[in-house]
């Protein structure tokens, strides 16, 4: 039970921030569709609200299935604001995504100070769960298992929605490389439903792939080549 309140105040804190940040980007950049629905915001309930499948059954689902969670919330948008700027399009799509890389950073390098000071030691074996472990039981316990959390599930969301396929948010990525006119063009193509099925079958099958090597040559990094997997 204490490991699925970890869990999910790790998903809710990841998730919430993630669609605050493309509600936020498109706020400043002329589309009030986010703030009028008053999901330009870190209080996580409107967003619960807006997407309770997605926010609440899904990430306890897959976290009693698979043991770790995953699930997704959504930002709205003006269509015909996107099409008329599609460079400010992409930077508020990739905007999620590059909340999720700023809170891994910032859990590892939280981690990486308790480590310094003795508090937290390197695993015997690193899991998406144990990144980091406390030398004793309790407050501090729980502190390095929600760190632990909070940084792996925050690097698989980073990887995962930058695919540069649709419906992920990195298929917003190349119309930064691109006239209007061909951006246009792209988001018309990136739109159809098709598209949408079969790059989310691929991107779930890159991640399956890619996660762990990505993921432990993170943690590598922040503990100087020494972890592993158990």
């Amino acid at each position: 039970m204490f490991n699925a309140i970890l869990w999910y105040m790790a998903f809710l804190i990841s998730v919430t921030i993630h669609e605050f940040m493309h509600g936020f980007v498109s706020y400043k950049f002329g589309d009030t569709a986010a703030y009028d629905a008053g999901l330009v915001t870190l209080n996580p309930y409107p967003h619960i609200r807006r997407e309770f499948f997605g926010m609440v059954v899904v990430p306890f689902l897959s976290l009693s299935l698979a043991g770790w969670m995953i699930g997704w919330g959504s930002s709205p948008y003006t269509v015909e604001w996107a099409f008329r700027n599609p460079k400010k399009s992409s930077l508020m799509a990739l905007a999620g995504p590059l909340s999720n890389l700023a809170l891994a950073i910032i859990s590892a390098f939280i981690i990486r100070v308790f480590v310094l000071t003795g508090l937290f030691s390197v695993p015997y074996a690193v899991a998406p769960g144990s990144v980091v472990e406390a030398g004793s039981s309790g407050a501090l316990s729980g502190l390095a298992g929600f760190l632990s959390i909070l940084f792996s599930l925050n690097v698989l969301l980073f990887v995962f929605n930058i695919i540069p396929l649709p419906p992920m948010d990195g298929s917003n990525l190349p119309m930064l490389f691109m006239d209007e006119k061909r951006a246009v063009g792209y988001m018309i193509a990136i739109r159809k439903p098709v598209f949408f099925l079969i790059g989310l079958f691929i991107a779930w099958q890159v991640l399956k792939v890619v996660f762990v090597p990505v993921h432990l040559g993170l943690v590598n990094f922040l503990y100087m080549g020494i972890a592993r997997y158990g």
